[in-house]
Formats: structure tokens, C-alpha cells, sequence
């Protein structure tokens, strides 16, 4: 089970890798999900994960305190309008739109409702 766990630990990281240059890819879900995995494979990544300069941060201020930074806050309300403006440039149905709409203004105030790191 413990190799199963690394293996979804590595897919999290490399996506979550992947997110960190890509614009509408989230980052910090991944490499929560990394962490998680990790906790239950490999000490030593995760340990590594957490003390990271650049991807520990937010994995410890989520796990302390749930808390997101405003600067991730404010990237990922443009990814959120990035993806809907999307959408409505490819023309997708109305309906579509419509539940695309109500999932991503859940998403935002969720975000927006959590403390700030």
C-alpha cells in the first residue's frame, strides 16, 4: 500500500510542479495532496515537501491554520475568471454555463472566506 501511496504522492507533485507555471492548473491542491500521500509513504518526502522554500509554506499554512494567502487568493480568482471567460469564448451552452458559474462563485467565496496566511 505504501508504494501505491508514493505513487499518487509523485503524480500530486509533478501536477502540482506542473500548476506552479501553468495558469488555470491549481498548485497548492496538489501539493496538499502530495503531502497526504507522502505522510503515508515517505517520511523523508515528506518532510522534504514541507520544509521546501517554495511549496512548504502553504501546505503548513493550510494544515496550521487553513489559512491562503492573498496573493494565492487573488491568482486564483483570475484563473476562476480565466476558465469562465473561457468558456464562454468556446461558446458552451447556456445550461453548462450556468452550473460552471455556480461551482466556480462557490469555489471563490470559499477561498475568500478562509483566513490569510
Amino acid at each position: 500500500m505504501r508504494g501505491l501511496w508514493l505513487v499518487c504522492g509523485l503524480a500530486a507533485m509533478a501536477l502540482g510542479a506542473i500548476g506552479a507555471v501553468l495558469p488555470l492548473l491549481p498548485t497548492v491542491p496538489f501539493l496538499l495532496l502530495a503531502a497526504f500521500c507522502f505522510a503515508r509513504s515517505s517520511e523523508r518526502l515528506h518532510a522534504w515537501l514541507l520544509n521546501h522554500p517554495r511549496f512548504g509554506p502553504p501546505i503548513l499554512d493550510w494544515s496550521e491554520r487553513g489559512a491562503i494567502a492573498r496573493t494565492a487568493k487573488w491568482a486564483a480568482s483570475g484563473s476562476i475568471l480565466a476558465a469562465f471567460g473561457l468558456s464562454v469564448v468556446l461558446g458552451v451552452g447556456l445550461p453548462v454555463l450556468a452550473l460552471q458559474a455556480a461551482v466556480l462563485a462557490a469555489v471563490a467565496l470559499f477561498i475568500w472566506t478562509r483566513p490569510e496566511a
